[in-house]
């Protein structure tokens, strides 16, 4: 009797066990869901259009793309509904234009590339974007899923290549999934510290069922006991594929989660700053991050009074004429400051990891991201207070708990004293005339004083662009856009195209060095088909000098480091646009180039000023590595 009862639970079991393991091959395999979900077989739709419609639903306005067959649904799709598609001459390029599109508009900027190649060369744009911090939703297409792994054209493992540089690596395993890993991806490209997002859309994902189906021979008949298994899997693939694919579903963007310093927190730092007698505020590209609008974070700092060094995309945030906004002698003051408050800004190569500090200085550090808050915090630095959180609402907070706080005016004179007297010599070394060419600081001089109010500055360079940094004042927040920390060379192209369509209104000015504009220079091509009127202005003094200007000296050879004095503005000419050179001209002649430059771009055309320049010893001593 005994043995019959354990006879009938073990048959109990193994029965158990099977339908568990039916149950599961029947979930895997989709027949589950396939039981309250239809397949529509006949329907023309596919999920190109189901991307379209989530990218509409958050606000996106350009997608930029090189075109592949992988995703031509997509693009055209989002032609369709009103979505400006935008093709560039390489990858980055686009990448790039999506990146610059995140920073001047604060929304999530959108790429979409073809499988493969086009996957790897948005690498490097990818990469600089997650060290930026800029919100990116990098759509990538890919082989079919049951292709994968099986020789299909282009076909490579793309989501782990993406894993170390984004926030996350997603790929689309059915139709239906289309629009809520795409929700997803927003708000996750948005939250906490923003950055890039990879999406890879499969082609069968992609195209209607009926294309699919005869892609993947699921309508053939079959042959033999293998065979009609075969035709079976494959059926039941493509069903799973596209079941429940077309049911209504929420497409607007989810909640965001923001840090935010704690009232104690921000009472704190309103302490530290109510005693200090030379307190110096680094406001860094974070601080210009949604939700906070850039108006409200200038009110903020005008009201607290502190002398204040922007870096990255918070230059521009105080007005050139403002005597808060320092440019010069960083080093020296952060020597002298008594509490110095780090809003977005890191300790790392920038602030020489934070060896800057003078001995015995209140450091107050705010940040969205930990990593970066605490930065080098072990080795060279110790905060007074870290706080995790959005550095603009802590400025904003901090404003409000002051109402009568003024900075010591002593401390501010002092400041702008030492200001002044740069900017003096910085004005008499402009006005030396160099052996051959041109004075650099005299061309950024004067294009300094030709800058709209509604301008925008890109900087894309080594030398040339460090000599800007210190000559040319950005004229409103979000109006300077280089790589940042990552320095990558090669964003002038997509940047200045992406701002220019984010704000037509903008005269857009990229500050190429001639090395390069090399990666950027068949853009004009861009610029001209899609009518994007900008203006580069390339300091031209044949070779990499921000290299060669240490490499000679300390290696005693400059291999590598020279070009030549191309005429870059014939090939912008031969490709659309016009062009102007600069050679030893004097500054009246230099003001009547660059006011040409701006005649031709508001009539529409693209414009490429190339200037000879001639050596300058302004940057000795800057650092390339």
């Amino acid at each position: 009797m005994a043995l019959v009862t354990v006879l009938v639970a073990l048959v109990a079991l193994v029965a158990l066990v099977a339908l568990v393991l039916l149950l599961l091959v029947a979930q895997r395999l989709g027949l589950l869901y396939r039981l309250r979900h239809k397949v529509d077989t006949s329907s023309p739709r596919h999920g190109g259009e189901l991307v379209a419609e989530v990218l509409r639903a958050h606000g996106v306005r350009f997608l930029f793309t090189l075109p592949g067959g992988h995703i031509s649904p997509v693009l055209v799709a989002c032609e369709k509904i009103g979505i400006r598609v935008v093709d560039t001459r390489h990858e980055a390029t686009a990448v790039f234009a999506a990146d610059a599109v995140s920073r001047v508009s604060g929304r999530v900027g959108v790429a979409a590339v073809t499988a493969g190649p086009g996957v790897t060369n948005a690498v490097t744009a990818v990469k600089n974007a997650q060290m930026a911090e800029c919100p990116l939703l990098l759509l990538g297409g890919a082989a079919a899923t049951l292709q994968k792994g099986r020789g299909a054209l282009q076909d490579i493992p793309q989501v782990p290549l993406f894993r170390t540089l984004c926030k996350a690596s997603l790929s689309v395993r059915a139709v239906r999934d289309i629009v809520p890993t795409l929700r997803r991806a927003f708000a996750t490209a948005m939250e906490g510290t923003p950055g890039p997002v990879f999406v890879e859309l499969p082609i069968d994902v992609l195209y209607p069922f009926h294309v699919v189906q005869k892609e993947l021979g699921a309508s053939q008949t079959p042959r033999g006991l293998r065979g009609k298994l075969v035709q079976w899997y494959l059926w039941n693939y493509l069903c799973d594929l596209f079941a429940g694919a077309w049911e209504p579903r929420e497409l607007h963007p989810l909640g965001l989660s923001i840090p935010r310093a704690t009232p104690q927190q921000v009472q704190q730092v309103a302490e530290l700053l109510s005693r200090a007698q030379r307190p110096l505020l680094l406001v860094g590209s974070q601080a210009l991050l949604p939700p906070t609008p850039a108006e409200e974070l200038r009110a903020a700092l005008q009201a607290l009074g502190v002398p204040c060094y922007l870096g990255g995309a918070a230059r521009g945030l105080l007005p050139p004429e403002c005597p808060l906004g320092l440019r010069q002698n960083r080093r020296q003051a952060l020597r002298d400051a008594d509490l110095v408050l780090l809003a977005g800004t890191v300790c790392d190569f920038r602030l020489s990891y934070g060896r800057l500090f003078g001995r015995g200085a209140a450091v107050v550090a705010v940040n969205r991201n930990r990593e970066q808050l605490l930065r080098n915090s072990d080795v060279f630095w110790k905060p007074r207070l870290a706080l995790l959180g959005d550095p603009a609402s802590l400025l904003v907070a901090l404003s409000r708990s002051l109402p009568g706080f003024s900075c010591p005016r002593p401390w501010l004179q002092r400041l702008r004293e030492a200001e002044e007297e740069k900017e003096r010599l910085n004005r008499a070394k402009a006005a030396v005339p160099p052996p051959c060419h041109l004075n650099p600081l005299m061309l950024l001089q004067a294009l300094d004083r030709l800058l709209p109010p509604q301008s925008i500055l890109v900087a894309d360079g080594g030398d040339f662009v460090g000599t800007a940094a210190y000559t040319v004042r950005p004229r409103q927040p979000r109006g300077w856009l280089d790589p940042g920390p990552f320095g990558t060379l090669g964003v002038g192209g997509g940047f200045a195209l992406g701002a220019k369509l984010c704000r037509p209104e903008a005269e857009v000015w990229v500050l190429f060095g001639d090395g390069s504009l090399g990666f950027s220079l068949m853009e004009f091509d861009t610029f001209v088909r899609h009518k994007v009127p900008v203006i580069a202005l390339v300091g031209n003094d044949a070779g990499w000098t921000q290299i060669s200007r240490e490499q000679l000296p300390l290696l005693g050879s400059a291999v590598g480091c020279g070009l030549n004095y191309s005429d870059y503005h014939k090939v912008a000419a031969a490709l659309g646009g016009r062009g102007f050179v600069l050679d030893r001209d004097t500054e009246r002649r230099v003001v009547a180039v660059l006011r040409a430059a701006q005649a031709e771009c508001h009539r529409g055309r693209p414009v490429l000023v190339n200037a000879l320049l001639g050596p300058s010893d302004f940057r000795q001593g800057s650092v390339s590595v």
